[in-house]
């Protein structure tokens, strides 16, 4: 079942690819609409950033690959339909330009696969609530109060300078925190589909004893082989220069009228919470951190600034990524069962 195994590997790459350019806009969508950057420059030094930022560590991808359902449990039909499940719903909100997070898409993907095969007690639901529902609900808050207490510090220490000043200055640093949040998108986010992959590979390994493939191409137990690390760290990058201008408007301009300095404050607090995340190979959402900083940022200044109605259909996107990201995959596993060993 090699070609099996290949079309999972390339699902995930497409995957990942979508990944990249529906999150495109957490990096840059602020320094885009606050005139630091053009579109095209911006999404050029993100893709980067981001491949450089998911070539750092795998702890997330080990997360992925081990963390939510036995190798067991788990064959390349479940792998595909979970992520057929995610790419459909990532490919739905980013039509509506609704940034909704990919990250809860693929997990939500795989409960509803693995369920569909094996029941519910196939799934890792004690990992789903720690690594995932817990996250899901600290880390926009953590990202929120953060980027308010940041940016009321550099209220007060800019408050005797020059408005034009400041905005020269906050425009340059506007660069630095663009970057660091490209980086730690891509420290996060690339490592999933690495996870995924990895998933895809250990099944395989446990379903056929003699592969008949190169020994390299293999995990040796948690380890994510060097070939899916580059592979997911360029998909990420391509995905991320092709763009995602629907969700770079949504967030950069209808939630509120960021400023330069506003725009510094939500990404050096998301990219902080995201590279802390990482470092303990937590699966956050970098949609869920960066829109919850904006949200913050605004609201430092006044709570009128927050367009709440823009604001709680995210939230209502985010409430319903898991659940419809995993009747997707269910379906698909379903589906596929028919047609496909599982």
């Amino acid at each position: 079942m090699v070609s099996l195994l290949i079309c999972v590997i390339v699902a995930a790459i497409i995957f990942d690819y979508i990944n990249g350019f529906h999150d495109a806009a957490n990096a840059i969508a602020t320094v885009v609409s606050t005139g630091v950057l053009p579109v095209r420059t911006a999404v050029m030094l993100a893709g980067i950033l981001n491949f450089v930022g998911a070539v750092t560590g795998t702890a997330v991808a080990k997360t992925i690959a081990s963390g939510f359902a036995a190798p067991t449990d788990v064959t390349q039909t479940v792998v595909l339909a979970a992520l057929l499940g995610a790419c459909a719903w990532n490919l739905i909100t980013w039509w509506y330009g609704i940034p909704s997070s990919s990250s809860h898409a693929l997990i939500g993907g795989l409960a509803g696969a693995v369920v569909a095969r094996g029941g519910l007690r196939a799934f890792k639901w004690g990992a789903l609530k720690e690594k995932v529902l817990i996250p899901l609900v600290a880390s926009p808050l953590i990202g929120f109060f953060a980027s308010i207490v940041l940016m009321i510090s550099l209220y007060w220490i800019v408050r005797k300078l020059r408005p034009r000043t400041v905005n020269r200055a906050s425009r340059a640093m506007q660069l630095v925190s663009a970057s660091t949040m490209a980086f730690a998108h891509g420290s996060n986010d690339a490592q999933k589909s690495m996870g995924i992959i990895t998933l895809a590979l250990m099944a395989f390994v446990h379903s056929y004893d003699e592969t008949g493939l190169p020994k390299w191409m293999f995990p040796i137990g948690d380890k994510v082989p060097a070939w899916v690390i580059v592979t997911c760290a360029v998909a990420i990058g391509v995905g991320t220069m092709a763009g995602g201008k629907r969700i770079i408007k949504t967030m950069g301009t209808k939630i509120i009228r960021i400023s330069p300095l506003q725009g510094f404050a939500a990404e050096t607090a998301g990219a902080l919470t995201i590279l802390g995340a990482s470092r303990f190979g937590v699966p956050v959402s970098t949609t869920h951190c960066i829109n919850a900083c904006i949200m913050g940022v605004g609201t430092s200044k006044r709570v009128s600034a927050v367009r709440w109605g823009v604001a709680s259909n995210i939230v209502m996107a985010w409430v319903l990524t898991l659940p419809l990201s995993a009747a997707m995959a269910w379906f698909a596993m379903k589906t596929l069962s028919l047609v496909l060993p599982n």
